[in-house]
């Protein structure tokens, strides 16, 4: 079957490679339908790695996505072929302490896809996956916005980690699809302000239509000032959604007393700091959101219900032998783009 492969730091090239078989009772065999590109997705490509996950040449990355059943093992008992699915790309082990209290996103045997040494990722024709990894997709909700479920997962996370929404106040420091996706989360929830920055223009233009009460671009605008002048109680929450230093440090004076920093982004180094005097003073609280954890169902339910508009937050599409195109473009932040979609089949 066919393949994007990273070859090597911005290199990705089509190749072909093993069919995708079932192997185990529960498999399921999907044709993969759409595939969003992912912040952690470029940070292999551009980097060749994220911390100590280092990838080894060639590698299939790729993990959000939607796919149509083909195929189903003798154990599956809720999915038909034909059946449309969203998929989440965590495979726990179901066995180990975190599993056991309910922490299955950090599995201690963890596989996930597109992440090295674990498994192999969706930008290919076919894959297999485990039964309780696809949550079947209904009503009108097409194959692309099933694929954003997965992102949106993250941001429905985020948000029952943090505070209760209702009549909250946030921020939203990078307005990127994992930002708008926190974004589109916590107005559901009943968020009463949200203020999204942004460097990239576009994507601000995009915050602003879906919902968000103020917008600020932080190489013009000082947004401590601008969002201290809206909100002189300072906000509930901030969730950091850049992984920047810059903004990490804006979280801190941003929050109240008793607010909560939420660390949602990756940061491409290995160490990061704070004001330790205004943390304490202030009893900021530091939540780091690691992926989702059992919010695929209530993401997609967002999507079904009509609450939240994903498809606007899909700019740019490609095929998928224009994968490294859509690579580079999202790498380069060009031409605005804020959710690049990988069509792979109808």
């Amino acid at each position: 079957m066919r393949a994007m492969m990273l070859t090597g730091i911005r290199e990705m090239v089509g190749m072909d490679v093993p069919d995708a078989r079932i192997s185990k009772p529960t498999d399921v065999l999907l044709r993969v339908g759409a595939v969003g590109v992912c912040g952690s997705d470029v940070h292999y490509y551009v980097r060749g790695r994220i911390g100590s996950q280092v990838v080894e040449y060639p590698y299939r990355v790729g993990h959000e996505f939607s796919a149509i059943v083909v195929e189903i093992g003798p154990g599956v008992k809720r999915l038909r072929p034909g059946d449309r699915v969203a998929v989440d790309p965590a495979m726990p082990c179901g066995q180990c302490d975190q599993c056991r209290v309910g922490r299955a996103h950090t599995c201690r045997h963890l596989r996930f896809l597109g992440c090295p040494g674990q498994a192999d990722g969706c930008l290919s024709r076919f894959i297999v996956m485990p039964e309780s990894c696809c949550f079947p997709v209904r009503g009108g909700t097409t194959l692309e916005e099933a694929a954003v479920a997965e992102p949106l997962s993250i941001g429905v996370y985020a948000v029952r980690l943090s505070v209760p929404m209702l009549g909250a106040r946030i921020g939203i420091l990078g307005s990127g699809p994992i930002g708008l996706c926190v974004m589109l989360s916590a107005l559901g929830e009943g968020a009463a302000a949200v203020y999204a920055t942004d460097k990239i223009d576009a994507r601000l233009a995009v915050a602003q239509r879906t919902g968000a009460s103020w917008t600020g671009n932080p190489e013009r605008d000082d947004v401590v000032a601008a969002i201290t002048k809206a909100e002189p109680n300072l906000l509930d929450a901030v969730f950091d959604c850049c992984g920047q230093q810059e903004a990490l440090d804006q979280a801190v004076d941003l929050l109240k007393p008793g607010g909560k920093l939420m660390v949602v982004g990756i940061p491409e180094v290995d160490r990061v700091s704070f004001s330790i005097d205004k943390l304490r003073r202030k009893e900021i609280c530091i939540q780091n959101v690691r992926r989702q954890n059992e919010c695929m169902q209530p993401a997609l339910d967002l999507i079904e219900q009509g609450k939240v508009d994903v498809a606007s937050l899909i700019t740019h599409r490609f095929s998928l032998e224009e994968s490294k195109e859509a690579f580079d473009m999202v790498a380069d932040y060009r031409d605005g783009v804020v959710k690049a979609m990988i069509t792979v089949g109808a």
